[in-house]
């Protein structure tokens, strides 16, 4: 199993930046993708930015392309997202999240961390 461990959320005001980190521990032979999702409220989860084993150019969600960083540490197993220029409609529940193979042989699988609030005020 992956455990993944969020921190960095927080309130901010429009303009401002907040880094979000998380850190994967836990038994697994391959760790192909790790990001962050997000839920704001009364909408779906949706993907926010993505980085892939073996991709040079991570993913992002296309309101956030140019505001935000994410970065990994295969090392460590850690992701970090650095988020700027804070817009109100970026409030929500973020979510980490690992695509993780725990064993050869087996397919790969989703692991979500608990969520981390971040507010954005004006």
């Amino acid at each position: 199993q992956v455990q993944l461990v969020e921190s960095g959320g927080g309130s901010v005001q429009a303009g401002g930046s907040l880094t979000l980190s998380c850190v994967a521990s836990g038994r697994f032979v391959q760790m192909q993708a790790m990001g962050w999702y997000r839920q704001a409220p009364g909408q779906p989860h949706e993907l926010v930015a993505q980085i892939s084993a073996g991709v040079w150019s991570p993913r992002y969600l296309e309101s956030v392309n140019g505001r935000f960083i994410i970065s990994g540490d295969s090392a460590t197993n850690t992701v970090r997202l650095q988020m700027n220029s804070l817009k109100l409609e970026d409030t929500g529940v973020y979510t980490c999240h690992a695509l993780a193979r725990v064993r050869w042989g087996r397919d790969a699988s989703d692991y979500f961390g608990q969520g981390t609030q971040v507010t954005v005020s004006s």
